[in-house]
């Protein structure tokens, strides 16, 4: 039986065609090419190429490059103001009070960023919690530990939870547990993924009930 419904954060609770997304990440490449003292253009190709081996582009410039400055990257990546282009969504606020279920929220981000998201979609009071990438000791998704060290927080069982995020390596990691697991594909990116796939949030009651 599910008893809890741990969600990502970014392209997970809006839409990925949103400018969230790109600008964060522009602002990790320039951050990239300031630290290893790069061209934007080498160090976008740089980070693309090595920080997909790890959870995050923090993991991957400290295990890989000596990085130690955490709270720099973090206010370099997520500045304030950083949520102008995401408005309030009631329709979502209607889809997750209508699951009877218990929410949290699970990110790779810093708190001071999900509050940001959360508040601007009008959302923040239906998570019970946000763990963040801190909580997480800067490991965060897919690394086991993560997903475990949150379920242990909130009394609940992997097995007895549904993890939702819009990275098939992040859901992946949580079903290889024994927990559910579902992607967010808006554009259909991953018809190949055997997992279940839906193009947002929206959908989620349709996927309960059939769990």
């Amino acid at each position: 039986m599910i008893r809890l419904l741990l969600l990502d954060l970014d392209d997970t609770l809006y839409s990925e065609s949103l400018a969230m997304g790109s600008d964060i990440t522009e602002r990790m490449v320039r951050y990239v090419a300031e630290y290893l003292g790069m061209g934007l253009e080498e160090a976008r190709a740089y980070r693309e190429q090595r920080a997909r081996r790890y959870g995050t582009t923090l993991e991957w410039l400290t295990v890989e490059e000596g990085h130690t400055d955490n709270e720099t990257f973090f206010a370099v990546a997520h500045p304030e103001g950083e949520e102008y282009c995401i408005n309030p969504d009631p329709e979502l606020g209607k889809v997750l009070d209508s699951i009877a279920l218990r929410k949290a929220i699970l990110t790779n981000s810093p708190s001071e960023h999900a509050e940001r998201v959360l508040r601007k979609l009008g959302i923040a009071d239906r998570f019970e919690a946000v763990y963040d990438i801190r909580f997480n000791g800067l490991q965060g998704k897919p690394h086991p530990e993560a997903y475990r060290r949150v379920c242990e927080a909130l009394g609940v069982a992997v097995e007895e939870t549904l993890f939702v995020d819009d990275m098939p390596k992040y859901v992946r990691g949580f079903m290889e547990l024994g927990g559910y697991g579902a992607l967010i594909d808006e554009k259909d990116n991953f018809p190949g993924e055997n997992m279940i796939r839906i193009p947002s949030l929206h959908h989620l009651p349709e996927v309960l009930a059939k769990l």
